[in-house]
């Protein structure tokens, strides 16, 4: 498929205007969810806020186990539903660490997680600006950081996320196919444009091992080396 003329940022990239919906849908129904997800997830849709679909946090879950990951920072609380795969994916001893400007929701995931079954010194909740709260975070402490925030500051979250991760660590971007405006190139928006300048940083860079994963709403994942 020829991407003469293109945005830069897409070589690649603009094959996801292929990925057909019923491939999305087989991923999102293959793992299923239980009572604790579908509750956050219609809780999510009825206040508005965006939650990542149930293939993309099948795909967290699988990538907290196999880094068995104690400790993920996480930016977007949302409804609690990327935690509760993150946590069940986590070490038994983990801890989520998760960030959100809106208390409420804060609130929203503390419900899920508990009902959930987890206790409450599995999570740290921290209200706040992400960009204020994370340089507060210990540098190289974390297995796991997920990016769920404003897509405008993607790339002051990867920075950050480069200072908090150790090495073999990982950070994932939720939302980068921007429901396709990713991969057309009159969509120049500041936040289009910002998910742009993010993919294109994280495959250039020789610090990061990068995977752009069609699930949800495109899965932007990368190992720090």
């Amino acid at each position: 498929m020829s991407t003469s003329g293109r945005h830069p940022a897409l070589r690649g990239e603009a094959a996801i205007t292929e990925f057909g919906p019923e491939r999305v849908e087989l991923a999102d129904t293959y793992v299923g969810e239980d009572a604790v997800l579908t509750y956050a997830r219609a809780l999510a849709a009825r206040t508005g806020i965006r939650a990542i679909g149930p293939s993309g946090g099948a795909c967290l879950r699988l990538l907290a186990a196999a880094l068995d990951a104690k400790a993920v920072a996480e930016i977007g609380t949302g409804t609690g539903v990327s935690g509760v795969y993150l946590l069940r994916g986590m070490r038994p001893d983990g801890v989520l660490t998760t960030v959100d400007s809106e208390p409420v929701r804060q609130q929203y995931a503390r419900e899920a997680y508990h009902a959930a079954g987890f206790a409450p010194n599995r999570s740290r909740f921290i209200p706040g600006r992400a960009l204020d709260v994370l340089p507060r975070l210990a540098d190289g402490q974390y297995d796991l950081v997920f990016c769920d925030g404003d897509p405008a500051e993607s790339q002051s979250y990867l920075a950050e996320a480069l200072r908090l991760l150790r090495p073999g660590g990982a950070v994932c971007f939720e939302g980068v196919f921007q429901e396709g405006r990713l991969a057309e190139p009159e969509q120049n928006d500041p936040q289009t444009h910002a998910v742009r300048e993010l993919v294109r940083e994280v495959r250039e860079s020789d610090l990061l091992l990068p995977a752009l994963l069609p699930v949800s709403d495109g899965l932007l994942c990368a190992v720090k080396r």
